[in-house]
């Protein structure tokens, strides 16, 4: 009914993308503060290229922890900045200052405009939990408690593993398998027991390297051949389909 293996006794579902509608916040919310940094820098030297919301996104920041996804994109323009501290304020021109800006604009975003969960993806959830399977969330974001909230699905999830718990737990971001791992052992099973659903294909690699029984691709952007590429068992463009099979 669920269109998973037999033996399949948990799911684990990523956050943005996948649960909410949050990826294409999170997308604009990076260009707004890279944009803003680089215009920054462009003014003191050089040119400013800004950050591309599709490309830029998928190949460096989405699905990983917010300071990854920092130190990734920044990389890859060839800019070294210093770490910084988690408590660096936003105007900080560290690694965590950017962080901490784009987790305030995500924040006003978020609280200006609210937050819309995928119908299907409810319904699949739901029909998860009348099957008996245990539900866990496992995001790299640190509001993940305040979106499921917002969104008004906090209560079909019996366990959270959120950038909170990572941080707390010193677990490796995705494409590391650690928070997965953490989520079915949180859940009472074993990689082996449970499915993995997500969008970003950082995710859909920690699935795969987690050797999880089923890694479910949701492809939200055209992006169905790369999550297979990085290790999807199917590829869904909406979690109903699943219901189909």
């Amino acid at each position: 009914m669920l269109g998973l293996p037999t033996g399949v006794r948990a799911c684990l579902f990523d956050l943005d993308g996948v649960l909410t509608q949050t990826a294409k916040v999170h997308a604009a919310a990076w260009k707004e503060m890279f944009d803003g940094y680089l215009r920054e820098r462009a003014a003191r030297s050089g040119k400013f290229v800004p950050f591309d919301p599709v490309m830029d996104y998928d190949d460096y920041v989405d699905g990983k922890p917010r300071y990854d996804g920092v130190r990734s994109f920044l990389s890859a323009r060839g800019i070294a900045l210093p770490e910084g501290e988690e408590t660096d304020p936003p105007d900080a021109e560290t690694v965590a200052g950017l962080g901490n800006r784009k987790n305030e604009i995500v924040l006003r975003m978020i609280r200006h405009d609210g937050v819309e969960a995928y119908e299907g993806s409810v319904r699949y959830v739901r029909a998860a939990r009348a099957a008996g399977l245990a539900r866990a969330v496992v995001s790299s974001s640190s509001n993940c408690r305040e979106v499921l909230v917002a969104a008004g699905i906090d209560d079909l999830f019996e366990q959270r593993i959120d950038g909170l718990v990572a941080e707390r737990e010193h677990l490796k971001g995705k494409p590391a398998p650690d928070t997965f791992v953490a989520g079915a052992r949180a859940l009472g099973v074993v990689p082996k027991q449970a499915a993995v659903f997500e969008d970003a294909l950082a995710g859909v690699a920690a699935g795969r390297a987690g050797l999880f029984a089923y890694v479910v691709g949701v492809d939200r952007v055209g992006q169905a051949e790369a999550l297979r590429e990085h290790g999807a068992d199917v590829v869904v463009s909406d979690l109903t389909e699943l219901l189909e099979t």
